[in-house]
C-alpha cells in the first residue's frame, strides 16, 4: 500500500461536538468602565502617586458574560510597577458580594507605565483568578470522543466467569512460561452484542476576563479559558486577545458613589515606600 504523504498515516482527530460557546469579546457597561478609570484618578489624588492597583470585574450570575461593575478589594501591596492577588483574597471578596453578583474577571492598572500590555507578573495573577472563577462558572461546552486503543466490548454475564477463578500469581505465571494477563483499559458491558462503540465525554468549560488600563485612558483586554473532560480529567487552558465593547447601562456614578469610592481607595490600597526593580515587562 502506498501513501502520498506521512499525513495519510496520521490518526484521525477525536470527534468533538460543540454544545455551547464561551464569550469571544469583552463586553462592559459604561458605568463599570468609568468606575475603573475613576479609581485610577483617586489613587493619584489620595496617595500622590500613580500606584498600580487591582480590582475584580463583576457580572450577574444569570449573565456572567457582561461586566456590570468593578469591585475594589483590599490590595495586598501596591507599588508603582507591581501588584499581586491571592486565592484567599479572591474568595474573601466574593463572600462580600450579593448572591446574584459574581467575580468574572480581573482588572488592574499599569498607572503611568509605558508597558501597554500584560506582563509576566500579570500572567501569574491571571492564572490565579482563572482557577477561582472557573470553579464557579464551568458549563458543558462540548461532547468529545475518547479514544481507547484497547476497548473491550462484552455482553453482560460474560465477565462473571472471568471473575470466578482467581488469576495466577506472577510467580505461577512465570513458572508456567505465561505472560501475566493484562486487562483492557476500559471494558464496556452491554445487554446485546456490540461490535463497535464510540465513547463521548462531556467537556466543561469556563472563562474569565483580563483587563489592564493606563492612566492615559488606554486599555488592553484578553479572555482566558479553561476546559476539563469529565471522564479523562484532561484540562486545557488558553487565552485570546479580545475587543472591548462598551454598552450603555443608564447608571451613573453619583457624588455619593464617588465619595464612597474615595474612601475605599484610602482604606483598601496599601502603597509601599520603596520601588522594586521594573517588573512590568513582557
Amino acid at each position: 500500500m502506498r501513501f502520498k504523504a506521512l499525513g495519510d498515516l496520521a490518526r484521525p482527530a477525536p470527534r468533538e461536538i460543540r454544545t455551547a460557546n464561551l464569550p469571544e469579546k469583552v463586553i462592559i457597561t459604561d458605568f463599570a468602565r468609568d468606575k475603573a478609570f475613576l479609581v485610577s484618578e483617586l489613587v493619584q489624588r489620595v496617595h500622590n502617586a500613580a500606584y498600580e492597583w487591582y480590582g475584580f470585574t463583576l457580572g450577574e450570575r444569570k449573565n456572567p458574560g457582561l461586566i456590570v461593575d468593578v469591585g475594589l478589594p483590599g490590595n495586598d501591596a501596591n507599588k508603582e510597577n507591581y501588584t499581586s492577588t491571592s486565592p484567599e483574597g479572591i474568595a474573601a471578596y466574593q463572600e462580600t458580594l450579593p448572591p446574584g453578583l459574581i467575580i468574572n474577571g480581573w482588572l488592574h492598572s499599569h498607572g503611568e507605565l509605558e508597558h501597554r500590555d500584560f506582563s509576566l507578573v500579570d500572567e501569574v495573577n491571571q492564572a490565579t483568578v482563572l482557577d477561582y472563577v472557573t470553579s464557579l462558572l464551568m458549563i458543558p461546552v462540548a461532547q468529545k470522543e475518547v479514544i481507547i486503543e484497547d476497548l473491550a466490548l462484552l455482553v453482560m454475564g460474560e465477565e462473571e466467569p472471568l471473575a470466578e477463578a482467581p488469576p495466577p500469581s506472577l510467580k505461577e505465571a512465570q513458572d508456567a512460561g505465561q505472560a501475566s494477563p493484562t486487562p483492557a483499559s476500559v471494558t464496556l458491558l452491554t445487554d446485546v452484542p456490540v461490535t463497535r462503540a464510540r465513547l463521548l465525554e462531556t467537556v466543561y468549560g469556563g472563562f474569565c476576563f483580563a483587563i489592564v488600563i493606563g492612566d492615559e485612558g488606554w486599555t488592553q483586554q484578553e479572555i482566558h479559558y479553561k476546559t476539563r473532560g469529565i471522564l479523562t480529567g484532561e484540562t486545557r487552558t488558553s487565552r485570546r486577545p479580545a475587543d472591548l465593547t462598551v454598552v450603555t447601562s443608564g447608571k451613573f456614578l453619583t457624588s455619593l458613589d464617588q465619595e464612597a469610592l474615595e474612601l475605599e481607595v484610602k482604606e483598601r490600597l496599601r502603597p509601599v515606600a520603596y520601588t522594586l526593580e521594573k517588573l512590568e515587562r513582557g
